[in-house]
């Protein structure tokens, strides 16, 4: 019997959002003058405030250039909150900066005299997850509700269409899957979008209800393959501003925290989650580190073909180089076997996984260059799923998202023997 499943996601305008991206944005400037720093930056915005807490270790260069103050304005001004009567705007804000010096005890367990020696900067487990919904191994009902606000927010910046838009936006989209977890229709489409007031509010509703239905889909349809476009058919539910009138909205409307988000940043919940937030914190945490890297491990494996679904867990104990454990599930589609022709069992496979990547932290940071000032761009629409490419930063070009790489399938492949076809023996 087919089901349904939905996930959410929410603009780059979104009070949480905005949190998010002003402590990443933070983190980017302390990289760029010491790739060392330890940041932990918490960010809370609400009418016309904005506080900024956490723990900095950094160098006398960083702490000289760094200005927090300019960051934040240009990070706010860069979303779109830059009229007054958003009652949050860049200029007229007020910041609080409250960040201080790392502790020392936290500090004594992560840094080593060997980098290789480097402790997990916290206990935890992480996970990471990859299917083969769509092209970029994320589950469907995500990737559409991220990709309706991307096109969203383009529209608004465009300026040409659709002008009355404003920052803050959500968006929810429903999945009719068949009992093989085989997606065969959108059921409903959820969009909550801020806007300018209008005169008459039934007038207002028809009318942006018309432009997502006219404008903002058809560019969406535009964006996927033909298979997921098969799924938009006429009689999918939709729900625009369903509460009705959203011209408050954004940190006047509702506070902001860092890491609120943390489904909205991973799978739309599906696989699992470990609980720790990835936005402002570096590299040496691995709530964040390491869930970049098990979603690598994910994705290559169900790309080289292993199986077709793979959740991957990590944990470690804090101070400590080598997890504790790691943990695979495929959900019964692994398809690789043994000499004899023995189906490997998951945590066989999840063997021959650790021995291929190396996860102690000073490793996953080598393999992304997680020092790098590369994280303002994960800070919206998703920490998984995105395209690898690069950003230049004060004249030096850094790779982005290299956790998304298959750059491991080979590997793969020629530890488990997987032919272009078949895959046979391991």
């Amino acid at each position: 019997m087919s089901y349904l499943f939905t996930s959410e996601s929410v603009s780059e305008g979104h009070p949480d959002k905005v949190a998010d991206q002003i402590s990443d944005a933070i983190i980017d400037a302390f990289l760029t003058y010491d790739s060392t720093a330890k940041v932990a930056c918490e960010t809370f915005v609400t009418t016309g405030l904005v506080v900024i807490g956490g723990e900095i270790k950094c160098n006398a260069d960083a702490k000289a250039n760094v200005d927090v103050q300019s960051i934040t304005r240009g990070v706010i001004n860069r979303i779109g909150y830059n009229k007054s009567e958003y009652q949050f705007d860049a200029v007229s804000c007020g910041i609080l900066n409250a960040l201080h010096e790392q502790s020392s005890d936290i500090n004594q367990g992560v840094e080593r005299a060997k980098e290789e020696d480097q402790g997990a900067g916290d206990q935890g487990m992480m996970f990471g997850y990859a299917c083969r919904e769509t092209d970029n191994y994320m589950p469907l009902p995500l990737e559409l509700s991220h990709l309706l606000l991307k096109e969203l927010s383009a529209i608004r910046k465009e300026g040409k269409k659709m002008k009355y838009l404003r920052p803050d936006a959500k968006s929810q989209v429903t999945i009719q899957y068949s009992d093989k977890g085989k997606p065969e229709k959108i059921e409903t489409i959820v969009i909550s979008t801020q806007h300018d007031d209008f005169d008459v509010d039934d007038k207002m509703l028809a009318k942006i209800k018309e432009d997502v239905l006219n404008i903002l889909i058809p560019r969406v349809k535009k964006l996927v393959p033909v298979r997921v476009k098969k799924l938009f058919g006429d009689d999918i539910k939709y729900h625009i501003n369903p509460t009705g009138k959203f011209v408050i909205g954004g940190p006047h409307g509702d506070t902001g925290l860092t890491g609120r988000k943390i489904i909205v940043d991973t799978y739309g919940g599906r696989g699992a989650h470990g609980g720790g937030a990835f936005s402002g914190k570096d590299s040496s945490k691995v709530d964040r580190s390491a869930a970049y890297a098990t979603r690598h491990i994910a994705k290559n494996l169900v790309a080289a073909g292993v199986c077709d679904e793979a959740l991957v867990q990590v944990a470690y104990a804090i101070g400590v180089a080598q997890p504790v454990g790691l943990y695979l599930n495929t959900y019964n589609t692994a398809k690789v076997r043994n000499a004899e022709g023995r189906k490997l069992t998951d945590g066989e496979i999840a063997e021959k996984v650790a021995a291929i990547f190396d996860m102690r932290p000073s490793a996953i940071v080598k393999r992304f260059g997680l020092k790098n000032p590369i994280y303002s761009d994960t800070a919206a629409y998703g920490h998984m799923g995105r395209t690898p490419g690069k950003v230049e930063v004060n004249g030096k070009v850094y790779d982005t998202f290299g956790w998304e790489k298959l750059d491991y399938v080979d590997s793969l492949k020629k530890e488990f023997k997987i032919t272009e076809n078949t895959a046979v023996t391991a």
